[in-house]
This record gives C-alpha cells, sequence and structure tokens, in this order.
C-alpha cells in the first residue's frame, strides 16, 4: 500500500491540478433554464449531509420534478415516509451543508447541487405537497449555492441502464434474510419479506 497524505502529492499524480475550462465553465450558483430541466425530470436524488456522528448518504425518490424549483437559487423537497430513523433530518439541524446528486433513467448524465438547508413545517407548504392525500411531515429547503452536471463517464463504464446488464434480485440476499442475519432471527426472514410489498403499498406517501 502506497498512501497519499499531501496535497502535493496528490497533484502530482493528477496532473499538477490541471483542469479543462470545461470543468469549471459549468459550474453556478443558481438554478440556469437548462438545470431546471434536468431536476424536473429526475425521479431520483441521493442526498448527503454531515453531523456529529458522520456522514449520511440516503437516496430519495418520488415521481419526476419532485424536487420543486421555487426560485433559481431555492429548492424544496418533500421528507416522504420512511424508516423514521430521520438521519439526514437530524444531520441538517445541526450541519446545514447538504448535497444532491440527481440521476435520469436512461441520461448518463447527472446532476449536483450543493448547499445549505433548514427543515420548514409550514403546514401550507406540506399541503402543497400531499400525495394520495398524504402530506410529509416536513420539507427540506435548500439554499443553492453550487449547480453543476457531471461527466458522464461513471454511469457510461458501469452501464447503468443497459437492461442487458440488469441483475436479477434472486441473485442477492433480500432485506429479511439481511435482517434476520444482523438480529439473530430475531426480527426479518421470509414473513417480513412476504409482508413487504402490502406494506409498502400503504406506506408509500
Amino acid at each position: 500500500m502506497s498512501r497519499v497524505t499531501t496535497i502535493e502529492e496528490l497533484e502530482a499524480i493528477y496532473g499538477n491540478g490541471a483542469i479543462a475550462e470545461a470543468s469549471t465553465a459549468k459550474v453556478t450558483d443558481r438554478i440556469i433554464p437548462e438545470y431546471r430541466k434536468l431536476i424536473e425530470g429526475s425521479p431520483f436524488v441521493a442526498l448527503a449531509t454531515s453531523g456529529p456522528e458522520g456522514l449520511d448518504c440516503s437516496p430519495r425518490g418520488d415521481l419526476a420534478g419532485f424536487i420543486r424549483i421555487h426560485d433559481e437559487r431555492t429548492l424544496m423537497m418533500p421528507d416522504r415516509r420512511g424508516n423514521n430513523r430521520v438521519d439526514s433530518l437530524r444531520n441538517i439541524i445541526r450541519d446545514p451543508r447538504i448535497a444532491l446528486l440527481f440521476l435520469i433513467p436512461g441520461l448518463n448524465t447527472t446532476f449536483r447541487v450543493n448547499g445549505r438547508a433548514f427543515i420548514d413545517t409550514d403546514q401550507a407548504l406540506l399541503d402543497s405537497f400531499i400525495m394520495d392525500g398524504k402530506a410529509p411531515r416536513s420539507v427540506i429547503v435548500m439554499e443553492v449555492e453550487e449547480a453543476y452536471f457531471q461527466c458522464a463517464r461513471a454511469l457510461i463504464r458501469s452501464e447503468l441502464w443497459n437492461p442487458a446488464k440488469h441483475r436479477s434480485p434472486k441473485e442477492f440476499p433480500t432485506p429479511g434474510q439481511m435482517l434476520a442475519a444482523l438480529s439473530e432471527n430475531r426480527v426479518g426472514g421470509d414473513t417480513y419479506d412476504s409482508e413487504w410489498a402490502a406494506r409498502a403499498a400503504k406506506t408509500m406517501w
């Protein structure tokens, strides 16, 4: 193992920090019309936060365009039903820095937004995000500091959207199996897996 421990060593490996103009010209502090289309077309985002206990990266998915563009420097994301751990929300309260990575099925270009956020529970705002008769319990309001699209190489290399590369769920352990293994069979198992679809359908929103 040869550990890199200084910025100088790192820059020597990667060309002494030489960055193509295209890699910097794409960065802005607001949502431009072209970037708006990416946000409105995305049904999935990875939400990264930081807190005293460490980092958290949480998957967030909904109907395409579920992250609302309030204005060119403000995004709003409803906090839909989940596992009630509220790891991301705890982090935001203690450290407002957050990052979003948007994915759009079939598109190799991804989109990133960095900024600061707070949690809003104004009832009128919550009601504006009602789905299936249910409002979120809170909304994450993000103040945009940096926005840019990401190079497509990672998705091209991974062939993420190639149906021929999709794997069967049967090749992997189920949530029930993983829970059973981690809890000495106190929770999880076949019952957990068999009841999951019906349980999720009732608690989707």
